[in-house]
């Protein structure tokens, strides 16, 4: 439907509120704003709906919100009447209208007959895919745009098994949105009669009791902490988010007695108002923490985003200044710590398995084969992980040890299907409390990973272009490079290119293709002729086109030259496609 006519529906239709025609009659007059808002719907991809909060088809509202469910809610009636009394369990972070938006899904799926269990606050996205397992729910939702800026907010589904749903479930759900040709057709219960009827269930406490006691059971060396909890000091933000309480409460639980929290950033606040945007990876997040850190003399600082599913770390240097780990010098760190000292504890198995992203520091294969583990590589997207979990784990022979993705992603245990910023925290504060018991930081514990495996670089470059013109640029530039098939950039020598959107790794020093295993995506992956990568991708949740570097060399200082010169070679031939 044409755009205009679209916004003559929303401004005209009695369905919408007051709040929304407002809003709508503040750009009757922009052309280019209504095109904007009503060009597409906004897409439910494989990770369900992200976008800018507003009025339109194509951005956040209750609106958007209650078509997806309507679509989700046809999608589980069609399991039958099982999966309806199964039910959906539904979560929301800290973000502007996300118990609004909770609760109008809610209301969708006790309309169509499915049972919700809504959480009675904020929960992380975590606890949500713990509580789907918990609860033997069909699927569930949490409200969330992770740790996009503050303008943004999401709809993140999950499936049975507690992991984001899978591809084909995912377009299923997409085939039922689809076919809801009018977006006043929803079906609606009102709240009091929803749990009236047994279709809405408040749920809170139980469930934050069966998961912290799950997490605690992966606590690896729960002794160790208790003799240096009265001295050892940890700083905390919860940057505004859902973290707050449950990070708290399980590093009290384990043991650890000295856990400050920046307070200004303690407490929910949908404006996210002392820091640029959420998110962990960038310092720029930490600046408060790290003022109260160099106050207090501490070594270590953790933070999570909003959704407390991924988690940042800072380290104080051999120079003493403080620095941010990466994801993938997080991710080393703790498949070091936990797989040399399950071998010390005679408690590595035999079949176990690790997994990572494509795109993930390679470093991680070292250390894996240090321990005679297995690494297993997926697409990226901690989904992927999920289903491997299930695949290898749950219904096969293997033993699930860790995972993780360089965009600060990690999961212990099997319990919850996704990322897990929770446990995490747990995990590296007992993890720098075992270091600091060998008179070390997380940085000399670094440093040594280093000494022992190589010293690998990674990077990332990331353009964002909005709007329609943004899709088609970054289209254009993904065509070309797949088209072109360079087997060079600038001095950089390509070996080979994996296209995961064919399925396809051409060698390009024998002419061979053979067939790539992993699931079609929009990724092209290039292997380099002296041993380093590079790869480029669509993000799959925000307007950006995404470069990954990767490099290893016998120093620090050969490694870092070598990526500065990878970096510079790629975007003098990536960039100019973008932009000409």
């Amino acid at each position: 439907m044409d755009s205009k006519v679209l916004f003559k529906l929303w401004t005209e239709n009695d369905y919408f509120d007051k709040e929304t025609k407002s809003e709508l009659e503040g750009i009757k007059d922009d052309p280019k704003e209504i095109e904007e808002r009503f060009y597409k719907e906004l897409e439910f991809g494989t990770g369900g709906l992200r976008g800018i909060i507003g009025a339109g088809t194509n951005r956040m509202n209750i609106y958007t919100v209650r078509k997806a469910s309507q679509g989700l809610a046809n999608y589980i009636a069609g399991r039958g009447e099982a999966a309806k009394r199964a039910g959906i369990v539904i979560a929301y972070d800290s973000r502007l209208k996300s118990p609004e938006f909770a609760l109008e899904s809610a209301k969708v799926f006790a309309g169509n007959g499915i049972k919700a269990y809504l959480f009675d606050e904020l929960r992380p996205t975590p606890e949500l895919s713990f509580a789907v397992r918990y609860l033997k729910a069909a699927a569930g939702i949490v409200i969330t745009a992770s740790h996009n800026p503050k303008e943004y907010n999401g709809y993140k589904v999950y499936g049975e098994d507690g992991g984001q749903m899978s591809l084909e479930a995912t377009n299923a759900v997409l085939d039922e949105i689809s076919r809801i040709s009018d977006i006043t057709s929803v079906k609606l219960m009102q709240k009091e009669e929803a749990m009236d009827r047994g279709l809405l269930q408040v749920i809170g406490k139980d469930i934050d009791d069966a998961y912290i006691q799950r997490l605690k059971t992966l606590s690896i060396n729960p002794e160790l902490v208790k003799s240096i909890s009265d001295t050892f000091k940890i700083v905390y933000t919860p940057l505004h988010g859902t973290g707050n309480k449950p990070v708290r409460r399980i590093l009290d639980e384990i043991g650890f007695k000295n856990v400050l929290v920046v307070r200004e950033q303690e407490l929910p606040d949908s404006s996210f108002s002392t820091v640029k945007s959420p998110n962990p990876e960038e310092k720029s997040a930490f600046v408060l923490a790290i003022e109260l850190a160099a106050k207090e003399n501490v070594d270590l600082i953790i933070g999570t985003d909003p959704d407390a599913d991924r988690l940042g770390v800072v380290v104080r240097t051999s120079s003493g200044e403080y620095a941010v780990l990466t994801g993938n010098q997080t991710g080393c760190l703790l498949m070091e710590y936990i797989l040399s000292s399950k071998k010390e504890k005679g408690e590595l198995p035999s079949n176990g398995f690790v997994v990572k992203t494509i795109v993930t520091t390679e470093l991680s294969r070292a250390i894996a084969a240090n321990y005679g583990v297995e690494l297993v590589e997926v697409l990226t997207g901690f989904k992927f992980i999920g289903e491997k979990i299930k695949q290898l784990d749950e219904e096969g022979d293997k033993k699930y040890l860790f995972g993780f993705e360089e965009s600060y992603g990690y999961l212990a245990g099997t319990f919850v299907r996704d990322k897990d910023a929770v446990v995490t925290a747990m995990l590296v504060a007992e993890m720098a409390a075992y270091y600091k018991s060998k008179g070390m930081s997380l940085y000399d514990g670094l440093q040594e990973i280093y000494k022992k495996y190589g010293y690998s670089q990674e990077g990332i470059t990331s353009f964002t272009l909005t709007g329609k013109e943004g899709i088609e640029k970054i289209k254009y530039a993904m065509n070309a490079l797949r088209d072109r098939k360079p087997e060079c950039f600038n001095d950089s020598q390509v070996s080979a290119i994996r296209d995961y959107k064919t399925s396809i790794r051409y060698d390009l020093e024998t002419g061979k293709k053979s067939v790539l295993e992993l699931p079609e995506s929009d990724v092209l992956y290039f292997e380099m002729k002296d041993g380093s990568w590079f790869c480029v991708r669509p993000s799959g949740t925000e307007p950006k086109i995404k470069i990954y570097y990767g490099v290893s060399d016998s120093t620090l200082e050969a490694s870092e030259k070598k990526l500065e010169i990878l970096k510079n070679n790629v975007l003098g031939v990536v960039k100019p496609l973008l932009y000409e």
